[in-house]
């Protein structure tokens, strides 16, 4: 067998995040010469799924000055541990997700899946319901359930008559818009011919009539990050279409699912597997460290590993956390926090079936609307995505809760810690607690807008933007991945052809 420095790589990609693993995916079949390779001694890149013990290393590694990671400020805390013990399970028991994602039933990831004959190998779960937290007064609930359709709305007992007329109004203008989007292939004029330069609550009250009290659970449905009055409408509304487009399509009652033992880093080892069945090499622990386009005889890229390897390879492909970066070019990241909690209680509560012959749900997603926490207007929502045990992320009897809000350092994390706190004290009864969590601020892309990213292409080296902030899987990164596909291939294959696999021969469910 060749060595790695004998061999005429076709393609080298660097890190198994998401984007990389499905490109690794999509040039499965093309019987080229690829090296997958990773600096990290797991797969999943910023998506990655860690044990307890993992997370602890991780954040170490996170925190080191050398670190090069769209990862920073990473702390571990212990508070459900006592002299007596803690009610923590062994590391192995969890698997917890760096970078969570829902997946709506409408993405363009789930086709994918499809047609390149992955999705066998993936389990999902359906996400049911959003919550919204109020702060209670006298005998009122503090959290309720967003309606998001017109059951929903006709049940719901928290708003009035005369919003109800209004929401659903609004409701079945969206409807109305997404038949006519999903007869002709393309955008409805309705949305297009709309006013939506302005932020989603002088929208919905301009042309609905809508009234404040419905603002946030409108905003919950769009997963915006932004506080209400920096969410534009033609950010905010397509997305909320999209969720209530989603309802129903793969069965009653909930429009978005999880993928089961680690969500996208799922994603990311298909990917990968598909690609080593296919006759790529994977390395990990094995980064690059220095790349040189065009010093070889042949314009070849020579590239050397951490390993002190030196190879050559027509492409390479890679993030700027993957590849060696000139300076300054991470400087430009958005940030968020986030944290990853495991609780004592299963949050029953949060689960319930949303539909007659649905399913039990295993995600909630619960947002804290600023005002909620004590803040004014100009601060964002924190959202808390629960995962039951169902979910294999943790042991029955406990549910992992994953924060995120757009604010960065100590603040976010206090705002987290609130947010947590409250879920909590209010879902959980009185001997629910904090047996584990870590917190850490992401560097990344933020979704805004229609704004399409791109990849840069120079001297045959692809580098994919930062990956995204989004709480659900951004439908963007499909078309990065298809771009440097299609670089790759050139004239060997039409873009028709993207992800689109005949059944192997002797096809495995293990494989």
């Amino acid at each position: 067998m060749e060595s790695l420095e004998e061999t005429h790589w076709e393609v080298t990609i660097s890190g198994t995040g998401v984007a990389q693993s499905l490109l690794a995916l999509a040039l499965s079949r093309s019987g080229k010469k690829v090296l997958h390779v990773d600096k990290n001694p797991y797969y999943g890149g910023p998506e990655a799924a860690l044990s307890l013990q993992e997370a602890v290393e991780w954040a170490s590694e996170v925190n080191k000055e050398t670190a090069c990671l769209p990862f920073e400020d990473a702390t571990v805390l212990t508070p459900g541990s006592s002299e007596s013990g803690s009610d923590l399970s062994p590391s192995r028991a969890y698997t917890l997700s760096l970078s969570p994602q829902l997946i709506y039933s409408r993405s363009q990831l789930l086709p994918i899946l499809v047609s390149s004959k992955v999705y066998r190998q993936l389990e999902f779960q359906a996400v049911g319901s959003w919550w919204i937290y109020k702060s209670a007064t006298g005998g009122d609930k503090e959290l309720y359930r967003v309606p998001s359709s017109r059951e929903d709305v006709f049940a719901d007992d928290f708003i009035s008559m005369k919003s109800k007329r209004t929401l659903m109004r609004f409701l079945r203008h969206l409807s109305q818009n997404a038949a006519t989007q999903e007869a002709s292939g393309e955008l409805s004029s309705m949305l297009e011919e709309e006013d939506l330069a302005k932020p989603l609550p002088e929208y919905l009250t301009a042309k609905f009539h809508v009234p404040p009290e419905l603002y946030n659970p409108l905003l919950s449905l769009s997963l915006s990050q932004a506080p209400a009055q920096s969410t534009m409408a033609h950010y905010a509304v397509p997305r909320i279409q999209r969720h209530l487009a989603s309802i129903g399509v793969f069965g009653p009652g909930f429009g978005s699912v999880l993928v089961k033992w680690g969500g996208s880093s799922e994603i990311s080892q298909v990917g990968c597997r598909a690609l080593a069945v296919g006759g790529g090499v994977y390395v990990l622990n094995t980064g690059i460290e220095n790349l040189n386009p065009g010093e070889s005889d042949d314009s070849r890229i020579r590239l050397r590993l951490s390993s002190g390897e030196v190879i050559s390879s027509t492409y390479v492909v890679g993030s700027d956390w993957d590849l060696p970066s000139p300076p300054n070019t991470l400087c430009d990241c958005d940030k968020v926090s986030r944290s990853i909690t495991i609780v004592s209680s299963p949050l029953d509560e949060l689960f319930p079936v949303t539909a007659e012959g649905g399913p039990v749900p295993a995600g909630a997603v619960v947002v804290f609307p600023a005002a909620s926490l004590g803040l004014t207007d100009e601060s964002p929502p924190v959202y808390i995505s629960v995962h039951s045990s169902e979910t294999a992320e943790c042991p029955a009897g406990q549910s992992v809760l994953y924060g995120s809000v757009s604010i960065a350092g100590v603040q976010g994390q206090s705002l987290i810690a609130d947010a947590i706190d409250r879920l909590l004290k209010s879902s959980a009864g009185p001997n629910a607690r904090v047996l584990w969590s870590l917190r850490y601020t992401q560097l990344g892309r933020a979704v805004k807008g229609d704004t399409r990213p791109a990849n840069v292409v120079l001297d045959n080296v692809i580098r994919f933007p930062a990956p995204s902030l989004d709480l659900a899987f951004d439908d963007s990164t499909i078309d990065l991945v298809k771009d440097a596909w299609s670089v790759i291939m050139g004239d060997e294959a039409s873009p028709d052809d993207f992800m689109k696999f005949e059944e192997r021969e002797d096809y495995d469910d293990e494989e």
